[in-house]
């Protein structure tokens, strides 16, 4: 069975809903026993942070904004799995922000206006004056999913059939659909947003791992980038890990939903290595087809039309979403998450996805700084 890992970014936000740059802080608070921690949660804690030989440990560590933080689940076999880790790292994650008088949110955008931190670094600092308004203003949060694969050549068989099915992931996962203090238009702003990078997005078919690691060397030795870690492709290689990352995603509001997109992720991982084994060849859409399906997706979500990964049309975003469980059901069957993910997807197109609810809960407040308070609750588990 194949491994995955998730990780998540989350807002830090004070009371009143306004981001605040104390994820720093707060990260100080996590590199020690909390206060209100059992020794058995403490313990747990530090086994997590030990390096382990080809595991990757459950983390909590900055982001390009100090209004942010990132969790890192331990790799896991199983959805059940990925569940407690997802609820344990975002509990930990909101004890930390609770002890420096804040709290966390699982929104992938700030619904509210405020100035974005850069988190002080050499790195981050050289993103921020190479990329200007770009990487200042990127103050959004999604969630990366890893799936095991044997080697980089069945990864980038992987990536190269995976690609025109990733724009549905999207639209299941919209989570940002205001940007400071407005109502964006979009589903997901966070999609439009993170485009503006100039490594992100949709790729063409690589063919093998040769390939795909000198379009990597070349892209760095263009001097536009500031490092291979910035090759933000929709999924690529890992550069730590033997895992392909899916990276489209905004950050799920509810756990429920992120575990939906995982057990989707890896289906779709070992529905492409499947095919790779039998020598199916991927599919040969171009890559503007692509962009423009993934804009599609983030404009509406799961509330429109999305573009057919089979027909490049335009067609009702439930069907298009039946397909993709459709596609990925002998894969999910196999590992026994089929139940699951089918309820889970079921349970979006019923009741809608983080989008939705964030502008429920605008529509009957008409404050802003009340759909963070909501999206704090719900982080919580409430």
């Amino acid at each position: 069975m194949r491994t995955v890992g998730v990780e998540e970014e989350l807002l830090v936000v004070d009371p009143s809903g306004v981001p605040v740059p104390l994820g720093p802080e707060a990260l100080v608070v996590a590199s020690r026993r909390g206060e209100g921690e059992t020794p058995e949660e403490h313990d747990r804690a530090s086994h997590a942070g030990e390096e382990g030989r080809g595991e990757s440990p459950g983390h909590l560590v900055p982001e390009l904004m100090q209004q942010q933080l990132e969790l890192g689940t331990r790799v896991c076999t199983d959805l059940a799995e990925v569940t407690g880790e997802l609820r344990y790292w975002r509990g930990r994650a909101d004890a930390a922000a609770r002890a420096v008088g804040a709290r966390v949110a699982a929104l992938a955008s700030s619904p509210v206006a405020v100035e974005p931190v850069t988190t002080p670094g050499e790195r981050y600092e050289e993103m921020a004056a190479t990329f200007g308004l770009t990487a200042l203003e990127q103050l959004t949060c999604g969630c990366h999913v890893h799936v095991s694969v044997a080697d980089d050549e069945e990864g980038v068989a992987v990536l190269d059939r995976i690609r025109t099915w990733l724009p549905v992931l999207t639209a299941l996962t919209v989570n940002s659909p205001f940007w400071l203090g407005r109502d964006s238009g979009y589903a997901s702003f966070r999609s439009q947003s993170w485009n503006r990078w100039p490594s992100s997005g949709a790729t063409e078919p690589f063919g093998d791992a040769a390939t795909y690691h000198r379009v990597v060397a070349d892209l760095v030795a263009t001097r536009t980038i500031v490092d291979a870690g910035m090759v933000y492709f929709d999924a690529r290689l890992s550069q730590s890990w033997p895992t392909v990352e899916v990276r489209i995603a905004d950050v799920c509001l509810r756990v429920e939903d992120a575990v939906t997109h995982t057990g989707l992720v890896r289906g779709l991982v070992e529905t492409a290595a499947r095919e790779w084994r039998a020598g199916r060849a991927a599919p040969g859409a171009r890559s503007e087809l692509l962009r423009v399906a993934a804009w599609r997706a983030g404009r509406s979500g799961t509330t429109g039309e999305l573009v057919h990964p089979l027909t490049g049309r335009p067609a009702p975003a439930a069907d298009v979403v039946t397909a993709l469980l459709e596609h990925v059901t002998p894969a999910l069957e196999e590992t026994g998450d089929h139940a699951r993910v089918s309820e889970g997807v079921a349970e979006i197109l019923a009741r809608g996805t983080g989008a939705d609810l964030q502008r429920r809960v605008h529509r009957d407040t008409g404050e802003l700084a009340a759909v963070v308070r909501a999206a704090v609750d719900v982080t919580a588990g409430r």
